[in-house]
């Protein structure tokens, strides 16, 4: 089955030896000889032709805010409506969380709780997970028809579903360790508070999460729901 990665964003140029671009480490989450894979960069404007230029859908992390005035944030949106109401696999990562949720109906904000960068703990339905994070912007006010699967203390909203075939988080399951320490020194430096990127720097070893998230993922995209 064909994967449509829709890159609202690229990597840093600083850091184009850990990965080329944000749709590779999609890719590379889920197994290149798992699916098949198409990018479309629609943050400089590429978007596919209609919703079935692809099987399932992926959502990628974003340097900016769904609530910008950008010329590719209104059609992404409809896009998302457009997948919503044919039901196919959607799968959002950050500002790919974001957007879906502003999309149908709820709001995005930068959250009175700062930065969240590096491994937090996230509680899935009462099961305890380990994922990168790297935002500002929450989930605020929940969409309609939506049901929250994960949360934290530093985030409400953590992850969503829409029946069995949209699932989001606010965390980066495509991240590891090095791609985060990537973001600490290229992007962190001088913009998130010191302190919170000595933190995330000293949890670089630990173990994460990612493979289950991967699973889950997996799942979605081949239309056998996140259960």
């Amino acid at each position: 089955m064909k994967i449509g990665i829709l890159q609202t964003g690229h990597t840093p140029t600083e850091m184009a030896d850990i990965a080329e671009d944000y749709a590779i480490l999609f890719r590379t989450m889920l197994g290149e000889g798992n699916f098949e894979y198409q990018t479309w960069n629609v943050v400089d404007g590429d978007f596919p032709a209609s919703v079935d230029a692809a099987d399932g859908y992926i959502i990628t992390g974003s340097r900016h805010g769904a609530y910008e005035d950008h010329p590719w944030i209104p059609p992404l949106e409809q896009l998302i409506r457009d997948i919503h109401a044919a039901k196919k696999p959607l799968f959002g990562a950050c500002f790919g969380h974001q957007i879906i949720a502003q999309a149908l109906g709820g709001k995005v904000e930068k959250s009175q709780n700062g930065w969240g960068v590096g491994l937090h703990h996230y509680d899935f339905d009462g099961k305890e997970m380990k994922l990168n994070a790297w935002h500002q912007d929450q989930v605020v006010d929940l969409p309609p028809e939506a049901r929250v699967v994960a949360t934290s203390p530093f985030c409400k909203y953590a992850a969503l579903a829409w029946g069995d075939h949209i699932f989001t988080t606010q965390a980066h399951p495509e991240f590891q360790s090095v791609f985060i320490k990537g973001l600490i020194d290229y992007r962190g430096k001088g913009v998130v508070p010191a302190n919170l990127l000595e933190t995330a720097e000293n949890h670089l070893a630990e173990e994460n999460d990612n493979a289950q998230l991967a699973a889950t993922v997996t799942r979605l995209m081949r239309g056998e729901g996140i259960a």
